[in-house]
């Protein structure tokens, strides 16, 4: 059984994916006729359902809310891109030199353990 894909883009952030017509049909009738790539729908099914209550947003309010967030990140051009790769960058690698740091080491401070592949090279 072949199956027909076709391509369809987020609406919110842009991103490209092929889905079979009857997915991509479940996804907009659940966002308003709207198309929402999965990192998208997570968060919006996410912001949706994290508040219990009446005060909680509706799916359709939710879903403006996602788009406007993604409107401001994605207008901010390929160098506010890049800069906020390079920051994440920088807060994952000082995240892991303090998790380094607060472990304790395998060694004592001097004594080395050669690695198995250099022994016997």
């Amino acid at each position: 059984m072949v199956m027909e894909v076709e391509a369809v883009s987020c609406e919110c952030c842009g991103l490209s994916e092929e889905c079979t017509g009857e997915y991509i049909g479940g996804v907009r009738a659940y966002f308003g006729g709207r198309w929402l790539c999965g990192l998208c729908s997570e968060a919006v099914k996410y912001e949706a359902g994290k508040c219990a209550g009446a005060a909680a947003p509706d799916v359709e309010e939710a879903v403006r809310a996602h788009m406007a967030i993604c409107r401001t990140l994605k207008s901010g051009g390929p160098a506010g891109r890049v800069a906020d790769g390079m920051r994440q960058m920088l807060r994952t690698a000082s995240w892991k030199k303090a998790a380094a740091a607060a472990s304790p080491s395998p060694t004592p401070r001097g004594h080395h353990r050669s690695s198995p592949l250099s022994v016997g090279l």
